[in-house]
């Protein structure tokens, strides 16, 4: 691999512009070619609306349809493939850099792709920023602090059944829950049968259209269609910064 091959991890952040460090921010303006991945339905990437407002050409962004079927075997294939054209880009003399939602190892399509690569080429040179997760912003959205001093905090992909939902709340003192989707309503009914649901928050969205934000996740509407990428903070206890 020549040189100046190099190959780029780029959290954007969860959502709206302005969010990314400003190392990544050179990093975009060094590389070759952006790929921004997206959706197979989806009409545009939300990581390059993130990057809203910077002096970035147009030419550099590539699209790349990432695959979102859990099947093991189908997924494997898919970030092979994708591994696949982004080394023969680099074995180009280019620069390449990938972008993700949010943080560029938390729950990441690009945690994926970076394995693939280097299975592909162990010596690959590239370089991971990290980015603003869901849960700070909504943290910093709320002025909700997330721990203090010996706190315990869990976080957690939304679980199929309540029990293991509130075993995890209750075996913790703040619980990060994530991928909610349709698990939203089994969610709520639980927090508001521990009788905590007045002092957690939830947003849907942040920063992007269609944003929904609660800090009493009692008034959400159950019925309502919100997107997969909602997040909610869970306190077992009321803290001490939350008003009767």
């Amino acid at each position: 691999m020549n040189k100046r091959s190099f190959f780029y991890g780029i959290g954007v952040g969860p959502g709206g512009s302005g969010l990314i460090p400003y190392a990544a921010y050179e990093a975009l303006q060094d590389a070759d070619i952006i790929l921004t991945p997206k959706g197979k339905e989806a009409n545009i990437s939300i990581a390059k609306l993130c990057l809203k407002g910077l002096a970035i050409p147009e030419t550099k962004f590539q699209n790349i349809i990432y695959n979102m079927d859990t099947e093991p075997d189908s997924l494997k294939a898919h970030y092979e493939a994708m591994a696949q054209n982004i080394l023969n880009e680099l074995n180009q003399n280019k620069i390449v850099a990938y972008l993700t939602l949010g943080d560029s190892l938390t729950y990441s399509t690009y945690s994926y792709t970076l394995q693939s690569l280097l299975k592909l080429c162990p010596d690959l040179p590239f370089k991971t920023f990290p980015g603003i997760t869901s849960y700070s912003a909504i943290a910093s959205s709320f002025n909700f602090p997330l721990g203090q001093g010996k706190e315990r905090l869990l976080i957690l992909p939304c679980p199929e059944d309540s029990l293991s939902l509130k075993a995890d709340i209750e075996s913790h003192d703040l619980v990060i829950l994530m991928k909610i989707g349709y698990r939203l309503p089994m969610v709520i009914e639980l927090l508001k049968i521990m009788n905590i649901d007045k002092h957690c928050v939830f947003a849907s969205r942040l920063g992007l259209p269609g944003e929904f934000t609660c800090n009493d996740v009692s008034k959400i509407d159950q019925n309502e269609k919100l997107d997969y990428f909602s997040t909610m903070l869970i306190r077992k206890n009321k803290p001490d910064f939350i008003e009767d």
